[in-house]
């Protein structure tokens, strides 16, 4: 029997090969992005409370009425953002899976896909599962800033799509109002639609605010936002989100969401609906990291790692030029092996392997855990 694989050059993520690295030589694993500590006691009794009830069946296929209306609640409350929970808000089996249901929404063989590189690793396989063609305008480090004038050259008659993450994972780099502005100028008179990953939208730092396509006038019409409660909850592992588009956009999403996985984990959206009554359960998100992110930095004095900027995410790129020339996936094998300590080469989200001898931590530890880290850190 002959296969023909669609992702003829995809293999185990590299999040799973640096997570059982890890695991295998009881390194402390700052690689996967996932926190080490548990989402509140309150939100996990509600699950509980929600099971015991038996809300254990099917939730509409949507997501759970409710829940939509706090999420339109909270948009409201967080950015002004009028959202109609009836046909603007689904809830999904995680970002990930919102990621897939738009792109296979709207992406068709040979429709052309602009990734800003480096990105999240589900993209670009997400387009060429459904016959899409990756069109890339990478960054470079240190400050990866997006070059707007060289993405509009991108843009041909096949565009379709556009995806755009902020705050930005692997980098750290957040975008600003007037980037939304310039790249809504590139857009104007097309049919590109926008993909606004904006999972990390409450982890964001030093007094920044988050730009939300949601908010400007222009990119609201032709974008899908996607959220993820994994994020905002601290439990990655429930893998509960929500996509929210204008309502034409939104019936074609239902269409592959509805087939992909129909609904998400009821018990969870019924813990979340209640759980979001609690504002300061997001909104203190930022301080949180915030110090987490400071006292990792704090760790990271007196080593060679030079750190790169980090306005988000619970993410801290460094560079480590000043201690080797191995390529970072090597660099990051070795330094898991023999120094106990791992993270992601920052290769692995770029479709060619650029590598600038970057490698990439999670903050999203206990400060014990970040202290063990860097005390191995400091001797490399």
């Amino acid at each position: 029997m002959t296969i023909t694989s669609k992702l003829p050059q995809v293999g185990t993520t590299i999040f799973t090969v640096m997570s059982a690295l890890a695991q295998r030589h009881g390194a402390i694993n700052l690689s996967q992005g996932f926190p080490n500590f548990n989402p509140a006691d309150a939100l996990q009794r509600l699950v509980f409370e929600h099971m015991q009830r038996g809300d254990n069946q099917y939730s509409p296929m949507p997501g759970l009425p409710l829940l939509r209306e706090r999420i339109a609640e909270k948009m409201a409350r967080s950015y002004g953002a009028i959202i109609d929970p009836d046909t603007e808000i689904t809830i999904t089996a995680g970002g990930t899976q919102a990621i897939f249901c738009v792109v296979g929404a709207f992406v068709g063989p040979g429709d052309e896909v602009i990734l800003i590189e480096p990105c999240y690793d589900s993209y670009r396989p997400s387009v060429e599962t459904m016959g899409g063609v990756a069109v890339v305008h990478a960054l470079q480090a240190p400050d990866y800033a997006i070059d707007w004038a060289a993405v509009g050259q991108l843009i041909t008659p096949r565009t379709r799509l556009i995806c755009i993450n902020t705050p930005n994972n692997p980098t750290g780099r957040t975008l600003a109002a007037a980037d939304l502005d310039a790249l809504a100028a590139l857009l104007r008179g097309t049919d590109v639609l926008v993909m606004s990953d904006e999972v990390y939208e409450h982890l964001i730092f030093d007094g920044r605010e988050h730009a939300t396509v949601l908010t400007h006038p222009e990119l609201r019409q032709r974008s899908l936002a996607i959220y993820s409660f994994g994020k905002t909850y601290h439990n990655t592992g429930w893998k509960t989100g929500y996509c929210i588009a204008p309502p034409e956009l939104t019936r074609e999403f239902r269409k592959v969401h509805q087939f992909n996985v129909f609904s998400a984990n009821h018990p969870m959206q019924a813990a979340f609906a209640d759980f979001l009554t609690d504002a300061d359960q997001y909104l203190g998100l930022p301080a949180f990291y915030q110090q987490k992110r400071d006292f990792f930095l704090e760790q990271l004095r007196g080593t060679r790692f030079k750190p790169l900027p980090c306005e988000g995410t619970y993410f801290q790129l460094c560079d480590y030029s000043a201690i080797s020339d191995e390529p970072d996936f090597d660099f990051c094998k070795r330094l898991t092996q023999e120094h106990g300590v791992a993270a992601i080469p920052v290769s692995s989200f770029y479709s060619d392997g650029r590598d600038d001898k970057v490698i990439r931590f999670c903050f999203a530890k206990t400060d014990d855990v970040l202290a063990a880290a860097g005390e191995l850190l400091r001797k490399v």
